[in-house]
């Protein structure tokens, strides 16, 4: 496999581990208080939707746009959309995000122990994962111009 398809299966790979987590959230909406706290929100969000308040569906909805967001870039990077504005700044900045996430989640398995889960790694481990594929995606991918280009389509 080339360098340009493995770029390009690696932001499909990102695209539907954005769309996965916009679902996710979404139904914590709907399923309540237990769905926050298996899915590791703070605590003012559990105790939002447990007392009902909008904080919670309100965050969900905010939080789970900006993953559709993600989404919406990786797709366009592949090619398998139209293109979007800002779509090379926008890569960089999800490709930084989900490095530091991934990252944050590994080193934070060391230092507070106690906290670990199945799932907190394997999310880790997944997000590191979209970083990495974004960033390789950045440097393999002829049809993501420079951030210096000035194109009309890179406004």
């Amino acid at each position: 496999m080339n360098k340009e398809k493995v770029a390009i299966f690696g932001l499909l790979f990102v695209a539907l581990m954005a769309v996965i987590t916009v679902v996710a959230h979404m139904a914590c909406i709907p399923l309540g208080e237990a769905c926050y706290r298996a899915q590791l929100a703070p605590e003012f969000l559990i105790e939002s939707a447990r007392q009902g308040t909008l904080l919670a569906p309100i965050a969900t909805v905010f939080v789970s746009g900006l993953f559709a967001l993600c989404a919406a870039y990786a797709l366009a990077g592949a090619g398998y959309m139209k293109r979007l504005p800002f779509t090379k700044l926008a890569l960089m900045t999800i490709a930084t995000l989900c490095t530091l996430r991934g990252l944050a989640g590994i080193g934070g398995s060391f230092v507070l122990p106690e906290l670990v889960t199945l799932f907190s790694v394997v999310a880790s481990v997944l997000w590191f994962a979209c970083g990495i594929f974004t960033f390789l995606a950045l440097k393999w991918l002829p049809s993501i111009p420079p951030l210096q280009s000035n194109t009309a389509t890179d406004t």
